[in-house]
C-alpha cells in the first residue's frame, strides 16, 4: 500500500492507469462512493504498491478541466479521459471539419457579436459536420452529445484552445442568461478564439465562467 496526494486535474481513471490498478480498486480502498468526484489535496491510498508516489508534474489541471473538486471540476459527467493524444499538430480530419463548420455557423448567425444563441451555433456546426442534431442549451449540450461520436477529455482551457474542433461547455457564466443557461463553443485552434453563434476573439480572457467540460470528436 502506498499514498499519493491528489493534484488538480487528476481523475480516478487516469490515476488507476498510472498505478496499474483499477478504478473500482481505488474507490473501494479509499471508500469513494462517486468515482467521478475526487478532491485535490486529499491522500489517495494505492493498493498493491510498497512506496509512496510523488505528485505527477505538469498535470495542467485547470478550472473545470476534469473530475477533481478543488480545481473547479464539475460533478459527474462520466469517465474523463486524458487528452486522448490530441495536440495542436495532431487534430483529426473530424476535428478540423467541426472547427470549420463552427466558424461558418458563427459567421452566419452573429459574426463577431454574440446573439445569445451559443447552443444554436454549436448544434448547427455539429449537424453540418457529422449529420447529428444535438439539443439543449449551453449547459445541457454536454449531456446530449452522442458518446459514440464524442468523448470527454481532461485538459486546461489554454491547452484546448490550441486544438481545433473541441466542444467546450460551461455550466455558468457571469451574465444573467449565462447563470441559467451556461455557454458552449467550439475551438478554432489558434490558441485564443472559439466559435458558437459568434466568433469570440479572446476566450481565455472571458471571466466569470465555471464548470468547464471539454469534448473531442471521435468519428
Amino acid at each position: 500500500m502506498s499514498n499519493y496526494r491528489i493534484q488538480k486535474g487528476d481523475t480516478l481513471s487516469a490515476l488507476a492507469a498510472r498505478f496499474k490498478t483499477s478504478v473500482s480498486a481505488l474507490a473501494r480502498t479509499n471508500h469513494i462512493s462517486n468515482p467521478n468526484l475526487i478532491f485535490a489535496g486529499k491522500t489517495l491510498r494505492v493498493p498493491g504498491k510498497g512506496d509512496s508516489f510523488e505528485p505527477s508534474k505538469g498535470t495542467g489541471g485547470s478550472k473545470g478541466s476534469g473530475g477533481t473538486k478543488g480545481s473547479g471540476g464539475t460533478k459527474g459527467g462520466g469517465q474523463v479521459e486524458g487528452s486522448g493524444g490530441a495536440g495542436p499538430g495532431s487534430a483529426t480530419p473530424a476535428m478540423r471539419k467541426l472547427a470549420a463548420a463552427g466558424r461558418a455557423a458563427a459567421m452566419s448567425i452573429g459574426g463577431y457579436n454574440s446573439q445569445g444563441l451559443c447552443a444554436t451555433g454549436v448544434s448547427r456546426a455539429i449537424q453540418n459536420a457529422f449529420g447529428v442534431k444535438v439539443w439543449g442549451n449551453g449547459n445541457q449540450i454536454d449531456n446530449n452529445l452522442p458518446r459514440d461520436k464524442f468523448k470527454q477529455v481532461n485538459m486546461s482551457l489554454e491547452q484546448a484552445l490550441k486544438i481545433p474542433g473541441l466542444v467546450l461547455t460551461w455550466e455558468k457564466t457571469s451574465t444573467r442568461a449565462g447563470s441559467i443557461y451556461g455557454h458552449t463553443a467550439i475551438t478554432t485552434g489558434d490558441g485564443r478564439s472559439s466559435v458558437s453563434d459568434f466568433i469570440e476573439r479572446n476566450t481565455l480572457g472571458a471571466g466569470g465562467r465555471s464548470g468547464l467540460k471539454i469534448f473531442m470528436p471521435t468519428v
